[in-house]
This record gives C-alpha cells, structure tokens and sequence, in this order.
C-alpha cells in the first residue's frame, strides 16, 4: 500500500453525543476531557496507519476556537499530518453540531506526535516492515 493510500485508510471518525456528565459548571465540554477524546483519537489514527506499538510523546498545540455546549454532537476526525523515521504527527478536528439542525461548526484544533516502539520501549521505524 502507498505512503497516500495508507493516510487517507488511517484516517478515524468517532461521534459523541455530549452529555452533562462530561461539561464543565458553564454547561461546556471540559477541555481535559476534549483533550483525552483527541489523543484517543490520534491513538487509534496513529495505529492505523503503522500497525505498530505507538504511544503519545507530545500534544503539540490545542486551540480552543469556541465552546462545545452539551446536548450537541461532536465529531473527532484523525489524520497523519506528517511521518518522520521513529514518529509522526496526528491533526485531530473536533466538529460541533447542532442536534436538532444542520449547523456545523469546527470548534477544536490540535496535533499529536507519536512514537513507534519495540518489545523493548525502544524507538523503532514507522515505515519498516
């Protein structure tokens, strides 16, 4: 499979319903919990496209660009942004929707960087058979 072929079958979509149990006292969804829906989301991006042991060494930058208020729909989208010898990156989307319309919006931004492993914890390559 091609470097392309295999980015574009990596890519992950997860839908979440957000409930009161995951917002904040602004009736919000909690940015930590945010940010552990994206890493998951890289996660599972990341092993997709390696088929490796993969593990999370940095959440490059997050931005924030609006609120997520509970009782929408969101949606985490994964992709490999960059491949580099031991690591890559994943850019994570989180989409907010509207339950009862068709409004649409991209609230949350960031970028994971991953690092390929062996049996031993030691860094390995990402592309390597």
């Amino acid at each position: 499979m091609t470097i392309p072929e295999r980015t574009k079958a990596a890519e992950t979509r997860i839908f979440k319903a957000v409930f009161p149990n995951t917002t904040n006292h602004y009736d919000t969804l909690f940015g930590g919990t945010a940010m552990a829906l994206m890493d998951e989301v890289a996660f599972i991006t990341a092993t997709r496209f390696t088929r490796k042991t993969m593990v999370t060494v940095s959440s490059d930058r997050i931005d924030f660009n609006q609120p997520i208020p509970a009782g929408t729909i969101i949606e985490l989208v994964g992709s490999v942004s960059h491949i580099g010898n031991t690591s890559l990156k994943v850019l994570v989307e989180i989409y907010v929707e509207e339950m009862y319309s068709f409004n649409r919006e991209k609230a949350i931004t960031g970028t994971f960087t991953f690092v390929a492993i062996d049996k031993n914890n030691k860094a390995r390559k990402v592309l390597e058979e």
